[in-house]
């Protein structure tokens, strides 16, 4: 249930924030690297990313819920 709601919260941040998301994490991943200027692409890609996991959230608790 935990990983369900992490991965819920995380969908939703990268959905409704792509470019801040992805900026920060490049900024933690990446040490003493120069600035980087990405394809609008890739936060299109993010946003998708995030509704990805949105879905496979709510999937993933409806199989709970049928199972139980």
């Amino acid at each position: 249930m935990v990983i369900r709601i992490a991965l819920a919260v995380l969908g939703v941040l990268e959905l409704l924030f792509p470019r801040r998301l992805t900026d920060y994490v490049m900024d933690v991943t990446t040490v003493g690297e120069p600035t980087y200027e990405y394809k609008p692409w890739v936060y299109n890609l993010a946003r998708l990313e995030g509704l990805v996991f949105i879905l496979i959230a709510f999937r993933w608790g409806k199989n709970r819920d049928e199972d139980s």
